[in-house]
C-alpha cells in the first residue's frame, strides 16, 4: 500500500510541475482554443494540457520496479502514447474522425498482442471486436465530456479511485498502480484546469485518459464472482460519462444530426446550467454523480447474479428517466 501511495504522490507532483511548461509549450507553438458560440470560455486558452497528465502517468510508471507485468505495462503506455500522438495532431491541426478511431484502433491492437482484452467469449475474434469498441466507446466518450473547466479530470480522478480502491481490496496490483497514478496526474492539473481555468488538456488529455480508465476496466477482475457482474462494475464506475454519451447521442439523432461531429452545448454540464447551475457546480454535481456511480460499482462487487441483475434494471431505468428529464426541461436549441 506504501508502493501505492508513492506512485500516486509521484504522478501528482510530476503533473504541477509538468502543467506550467506544457502550457508555455502550446503558446508557443500556438495550440490555442479558441472561444465561439459553442464553447462556455470566453478567452482563447492553450491545449495541450493533457501532456502533462501523460508525462505524470508515465515517468511514474517507468520508474516503477515489477518486472513480472512489464509486458502488460509496456502495452498500455504503447498504446496510450499512439492515443497522445493523435490527441496532439488533432489538438494542433484537426484530425477527422476517422483518422482518430484509426489511431485508437491501432493502439487496441498494442493492447490485444499483449493478452489485455475483454475476455467474454470463447471466440478470440468477437474478444477482440469488443475490445475495440469498449476502447474506442469510452475513449470518445471521455472526450465528449471535457466541456467544461476540471470536469474530465474531475471524473476521471473520481473514477480512478474507485477503481484503485477495488483493486486494493482485491490484490490486483496492475490495477492499482495504474488507478493511482493516472488519479494523481488528473489531481495535480486539476490545480491549473478548475475555474477558473489556465489550461485544456485538449483531445491530448480526453483521449489519453479514456483509453487508461478502458483498460482499467478491462483488467479489474472479480475471479470469485460471475463474468455478467464482474463486467457490469467498470460500466457502472464510469456511469457519468457512458450516460453522457448516450443522452447526446440521443439528443443529436432526434434534431437529424451525426451524433458523432456535431458540436453543441448538449452535455449533461452544459444541462445543468441550463437548470439554474453556475459552471462550478455543475462540475461538482457531475463529480457527486460519479462518486454515486463509484459507491454503487462497490456495492455491486459484492452482489450476486440476480442482485446484479436488479440493480442493471434500475439504474437502466433511472439514465432512461434522466435523459427524458434533460430533453423534456433542458433541451439543447443550436445556435442558428
Amino acid at each position: 500500500m506504501a508502493q501505492i501511495f508513492l506512485i500516486f504522490l509521484s504522478a501528482l507532483t510530476m503533473s504541477i510541475v509538468s502543467t506550467p511548461l506544457v502550457r508555455r509549450l502550446a503558446i508557443a507553438v500556438g495550440i490555442i482554443d479558441q472561444p465561439n458560440a459553442r464553447k462556455v470560455h470566453t478567452n482563447p486558452v492553450p491545449l495541450l494540457g493533457g501532456l502533462a497528465i501523460y508525462a505524470g502517468v508515465m515517468v511514474t510508471l517507468l520508474i516503477w520496479d515489477e518486472q513480472f507485468i512489464l509486458r502488460e505495462l509496456a502495452a498500455i503506455l504503447g498504446g496510450a502514447t499512439i492515443v497522445v500522438t493523435c490527441g496532439m495532431l488533432d489538438d494542433k491541426w484537426g484530425l477527422s474522425a476517422t483518422l482518430k478511431l484509426l489511431g485508437q484502433i491501432i493502439a487496441c491492437f498494442v493492447l490485444i498482442f499483449a493478452g489485455i482484452q475483454v475476455q467474454l467469449f470463447a471466440s478470440p475474434v468477437l474478444n477482440a471486436i469488443i475490445t475495440i469498441a469498449w476502447v474506442a466507446g469510452i475513449s470518445n466518450a471521455i472526450n465528449f465530456l471535457d466541456n467544461m473547466d476540471g470536469l474530465s479530470a474531475g471524473l476521471t480522478a473520481v473514477a480512478s479511485a474507485f477503481f484503485l480502491q477495488l483493486a486494493v481490496l482485491n490484490g490486483q496490483v496492475l490495477v492499482a498502480a495504474l488507478s493511482a497514478a493516472t488519479m494523481g496526474a488528473c489531481m495535480g492539473f486539476l490545480r491549473h484546469n478548475f475555474v477558473p481555468t489556465k489550461i485544456f488538456m485538449g483531445d491530448t488529455g480526453s483521449l489519453f485518459l479514456g483509453f487508461i480508465l478502458a483498460v482499467l476496466g478491462i483488467k479489474l477482475r472479480f475471479p470469485s464472482n460471475s463474468i455478467i457482474v464482474t463486467w457490469m462494475i467498470p460500466i457502472v464506475v464510469l456511469g457519468v460519462p457512458i450516460f453522457d454519451t448516450t443522452m447526446v447521442i440521443v439528443a443529436r439523432l432526434r434534431r437529424r444530426v451525426n451524433p458523432f461531429n456535431t458540436p453543441g452545448k448538449d452535455h449533461i454540464s452544459h444541462r445543468l446550467v441550463a437548470l439554474g447551475a453556475s459552471r462550478r457546480e455543475a462540475v461538482l454535481i457531475c463529480y457527486m454523480l460519479g462518486v454515486g456511480c463509484g459507491i454503487t460499482a462497490t456495492m455491486l462487487s459484492k452482489a450476486d447474479v440476480q442482485e446484479a441483475y436488479a440493480l442493471a434494471g434500475l439504474l437502466i431505468t433511472i439514465a432512461g428517466v434522466g435523459i427524458w428529464f434533460f430533453e423534456r426541461y433542458a433541451r439543447y436549441t443550436p445556435p442558428k
